[in-house]
């Protein structure tokens, strides 16, 4: 599903050149389940970023689904985007005027889908998630467990091949993240191909698959129970 070979990228800052990654190969199977690790500044977020179009390599290839992507043009990355990969983040970039329903509506709004359709998709995975009663209910309305829910929602409700979470429970506690990473291994058992940056080990241990990195290098990757 993903390959990546190669890959580089080197950020300029000021008079110097900083390599976030250096020749990275990897090869990701649809729905398999992969936690990246690593110091600050290793490069795991940069890897996400290209992994998901939102940065683009200096140097070598990605292969989304057998093509290509590095190569498309801005509007091209950014249709690919929508209809193949969803995003988590840490602060859960919701819109705050919009209500949980609104803001999981708004990339089938971007995308074209019809009314009755996106209400049906919003329907259902409100229930899923637990949370149909709380869909008239704005941001500040909610806590930060039922935020990170609605935007859990919002990133797969296109419906997505792959979920990218950039420390999906870093602004939640304990329980709250508990639940959240239940909710994203649920989705994973259903086929989701999920891949989760974290800092914490006990997270990251989850995943049938734990890759490393350090000095933007993949330094371990290991498969089976942690």
């Amino acid at each position: 599903m993903i390959r990546l070979e190669k890959v580089e990228r080197i950020f300029q800052v000021g008079d110097q050149q900083v390599t976030a990654l250096n020749k990275v190969d990897l090869n990701i199977e649809a729905g398999e389940y992969i936690s990246i690790m690593g110091p600050s500044g290793s490069g795991k977020s940069t890897l996400l970023n290209i992994l998901g179009l939102l940065d683009r390599p200096n140097r070598g290839q990605y292969l989304l689904d057998g093509k290509d992507v590095t190569s498309l043009t801005d509007d091209e990355q950014a249709f690919t985007r929508q209809q193949k990969i969803g995003f988590v983040f840490q602060f859960f970039h919701l819109i705050p005027r919009l209500t949980a329903e609104a803001n999981i509506e708004l990339p089938m709004i971007l995308a074209g889908i019809p009314e009755q359709e996106r209400k049906d998709r919003i329907h259902t995975v409100l229930k899923a998630i637990g949370l149909e009663n709380r869909a008239d209910h704005r941001p500040d309305q909610l806590s930060g467990g039922q935020l990170q829910r609605i935007a859990i929602a919002r990133a797969t409700i296109m419906q997505p091949k792959v979920l990218l979470a950039d420390e999906p429970t870093g602004n939640l506690d304990q329980h709250s993240g508990g639940e959240i990473i239940q909710l994203l291994e649920d989705l994973n058992s259903k086929g989701l191909t999920l891949i989760i940056v974290t800092h914490d080990m006990n997270i990251g241990k989850r995943a049938r698959r734990r890759i490393r990195i350090v000095d933007g290098q993949i330094s371990a990757d290991e498969t089976g129970v942690a």
